[in-house]
């Protein structure tokens, strides 16, 4: 971890060298989600609910998706941009170092410049929580930390599966882009919104259901299942596979040499 935070703090001075590049980007990002926000906010101008769900209620589902997908970003997303580690060579030299290729992976971005759509979360979670109608207790507190816990690491599997992906293709796979800044995008909506298709696709199949719908379900008191609550946590297990297919893409990969 000390480590880690050397490596942060290196890239931070190297962002700092540029500020007004930095902060220009900074805001440039609060803006790319906050047309999604105007999008949603102007169409309730029009309607009073979507398929049941009111304004403040998909803005707090919208909040929370899009702050654990900038977190993710902040931390993750050198597995995103995995394949110009590929084409550059810089994997190689990765390979020969003693420390574990996830930690260096990881260790070689770190994106601040996504603080700008996080900012925007908070903001409209806070707006939210001030003026909503939700009957807060512990355990819904509880279920909001898992939900953006769970958000993270299911937005961080589908950058591990996307570079374990690039092992074979050594480019990047576009579509993916589908269920990541896609997932982004229509997150600011409940995922039954769209259909059952979709619910079970986000369900069994890449699980941003289990961290954005049926927790969201619980906390504005559409749902009393508890057992709802947790299913973040069962949502993290997705991390397993795309680990597997990371790992499976490492042992196949044979460098050029150039």
């Amino acid at each position: 971890m000390k480590l880690y935070l050397k490596y942060i703090s290196i890239h931070i001075r190297s962002m700092m060298e540029y500020k007004k590049s930095f902060f220009l980007t900074l805001i440039g990002q609060f803006f790319v989600s906050f047309h999604a926000f105007l999008g949603m906010y102007f169409m309730f101008q029009r309607f009073n609910q979507v398929k049941g769900f009111t304004y403040k209620e998909c803005l707090f589902c919208f909040s929370i998706v899009l702050m654990a997908f900038s977190l993710a970003e902040i931390f993750f997303r050198a597995f995103d941009r995995f394949h110009i580690i590929i084409g550059n060579g810089q994997f190689d030299r990765m390979l020969v170092r003693p420390r574990g290729l996830v930690f260096q992976v990881l260790a070689s971005q770190f994106e601040l410049t996504r603080f700008g759509r996080l900012l925007q979360a908070i903001v409209l979670f806070v707006y939210v929580l001030i003026t909503g109608d939700i009957s807060w207790s512990m355990l819904r507190i509880i279920t909001v930390i898992l939900m953006i816990v769970g958000g993270i690491v299911v937005f961080s599997g589908i950058f591990m599966l996307y570079a374990g992906l690039c092992f074979f293709t050594l480019e990047g796979l576009e579509f993916l882009n589908i269920i990541t800044d896609g997932a982004r995008e229509y997150g600011k909506y409940p995922v039954s919104v769209y259909g059952r298709f979709v619910l079970k696709f986000s369900t069994y199949i890449v699980p941003f259901a289990l961290f954005q719908y049926y927790p969201f379900l619980y906390i504005i008191g559409k749902n009393t299942n508890s057992f709802y609550c947790i299913l973040p946590l069962v949502g993290t297990l997705f991390l397993v596979p795309c680990y597997i297919v990371w790992r499976i893409g490492v042992r196949k990969y044979v460098s050029t040499g150039s």
